[in-house]
């Protein structure tokens, strides 16, 4: 049997796909149940409903990680690819992780197979680069909830954020999201004593700049610490949804002042 067949059976069908333990498939029977019906039962039961159903083992995104990976790396690029290519996103992986997974395969199983893989790949992520299916993308990235829409900031922000409240005891702690682009105005954090902030890199990227200083690339893990009476700005990359915690730091009449936007000159010398 030729490659092609053997992989064009291969769809995935789910129900809720980041909690699903049991995966559901037909394409075997459908396709080759009276032709090849050993190899039917073999695909659908034995595949995908044991191997590729053991979450617990290893979770729906590495299994499409694995599979993608084997595919290009064989210079398997077609329908089969497409499929399993769409399996990745809807099991979580993002439009920039794809970019970053097909650049490093390039590297070992060759630089035309990536050029390929790429083709289709922006076909399947091509409508998350803008709107809700990218903001929905993206919370799957990270464990915390995006949250509501940062109505009660939006003055200070330019673009979308979202705000979602972690923590309101002992230490206040939110997540906040920015949408592509989106960063919030120049600003001070004030106190008489103690005070500042501290942010967490959660997913995504993004800046932070301090008056002054060059910008910092703000990466999942990264911490920065801004300490009282320093004027800077933080947001997203243009080309990444981001999200950071934000620890305020307790002290004694502490306030933010608001200042002036991040210009668009400003923000576009950033790379």
């Amino acid at each position: 049997m030729n490659k092609l067949l053997l992989f064009s059976v291969f769809s995935i069908l789910t129900l809720n796909v980041m909690a699903q333990e049991k995966i559901v498939q037909t394409a075997g029977r459908n396709q080759l149940g009276e032709f090849a019906p050993k190899f039917a039962e073999l695909n659908d039961d034995v595949l995908f409903g044991e191997v590729w159903s053991r979450t617990d083992k290893l979770g729906l995104r590495d299994r499409s990680l694995v599979t993608i990976t084997s595919l290009i790396s064989q210079g398997i690029t077609d329908s089969s690819l497409t499929f399993h290519l769409q399996s990745a996103k809807n099991n979580g992986i993002t439009r920039t992780e794809i970019s970053e997974i097909i650049t490093h395969i390039g590297f070992y199983a060759g630089w035309p197979k990536a050029w390929v893989a790429f083709r289709l790949a922006k076909e399947v992520w091509a409508e998350d680069t803008t709107g809700n299916d990218a903001k929905a993308v993206f919370q799957h990235e990270m464990i915390f909830p995006i949250g509501e829409p940062n109505t009660a900031y939006a003055q200070y922000f330019i673009g979308n954020s979202y705000l979602a409240p972690i923590s309101r005891e002992q230490v206040n702690i939110s997540n906040v999201t920015f949408e592509p682009r989106c960063r919030n105005n120049w600003h001070i954090h004030k106190a008489s004593k103690g005070g500042g902030q501290m942010l967490i890199g959660v997913a995504g990227r993004g800046w932070y700049q301090e008056e002054g200083k060059p910008a910092v690339e703000i990466l999942p893990g990264a911490v920065i610490h801004i300490p009282v009476g320093v004027k800077h700005w933080h947001g997203a990359a243009a080309d990444s949804w981001f999200a950071h915690l934000a620890f305020e730091v307790p002290g004694e009449n502490t306030s933010n002042e608001w200042l002036e936007p991040v210009t668009d000159e400003q923000y576009d010398k950033l790379k």
